[in-house]
């Protein structure tokens, strides 16, 4: 089976042209298994590529656990990329469809703009805590510092009561002057991740509803991406790399 890396500032995933559906797409732990660092390719998610008749292509994501789950950013700018790649599209300005709708989404060079899909309700859980679906479930956290124990920390929120049974991602950000931090516990991967495409949406809304800023530039551990607000429309961009190809 050929498959492709690509990474989005060090959130990585193994890409497939599943377009001749030839992936066994209920062999949850074969999947886990090509996710698996050490027994197995490795990478944070698996994406399948696969047509759409009334879109560019059609973009199907899975956690590092095997499951199919809701959608990530990161993975969202990195399909864009690999469809270019294969030649599936060869244009600037794309539309595909993932599991939570439409997706518009501009490449150029290496890096990618993407639109994503928000819930406009931002919930307060308490003075410095907000809960957000951007895609995906968040926690946003703002934190005067980032924990030493960030995991444990995080693990905490994940497990809690409320949302232990169907598991939620947990981001604690710091704020100092125009500078702004991030880490980002995933459910699936159940760790940290160095970046989350979903969980940076989640931190820019949060941060736009406290500073009334248009774009955040949030650092993450695996680098920069920036946040842009357009009216009701909110995009994410950064870089979407290959790092290689190979066959498993």
């Amino acid at each position: 089976m050929k498959f492709s890396k690509y990474q989005g500032t060090g959130n990585d995933f193994i890409m497939i042209d599943n377009r001749t559906l030839f992936f066994d797409k209920e062999n949850v732990e074969y999947i886990h298994q090509l996710c698996e660092r050490r027994f197995g390719i490795g990478a944070d998610g698996l994406i399948l590529l696969e047509e759409d008749k009334d879109v560019d292509f059609k973009m199907v994501y899975y956690n590092a656990d095997g499951r199919k789950s809701t959608m990530c950013g990161n993975g969202g700018r990195c399909i864009v990329a690999f469809a270019k790649e294969l030649g599936v599209i060869n244009k600037k300005n794309v539309l595909f469809r993932a599991i939570d709708g439409l997706h518009h989404a501009e490449i150029e060079d290496k890096e990618v703009k993407l639109q994503m899909n928000v819930d406009e309700y931002l919930e307060q859980i308490d003075e410095n805590s907000f809960f957000i679906n951007t895609g995906s479930p968040h926690v946003v956290k703002i934190v005067e510092e980032m924990p030493a124990n960030f995991v444990e920390e995080a693990k905490k929120i994940r497990h809690n009561e409320r949302f232990n049974r169907e598991g939620v991602n947990v981001n604690f950000i710091t704020i100092k002057e125009d500078k702004y931090q991030i880490r980002t516990f995933e459910r699936g991967v159940e760790d940290e991740t160095l970046s989350c495409g979903t969980g940076n949406v989640a931190a820019g809304i949060v941060l736009k509803n406290k500073l009334d800023k248009k774009i955040f530039k949030l650092a993450t551990r695996g680098g920069f991406l920036e946040i842009l607000f357009d009216e009701s429309i909110v995009y994410l961009k950064g870089s979407a790399v290959k790092t290689f190809d190979g066959y498993f």
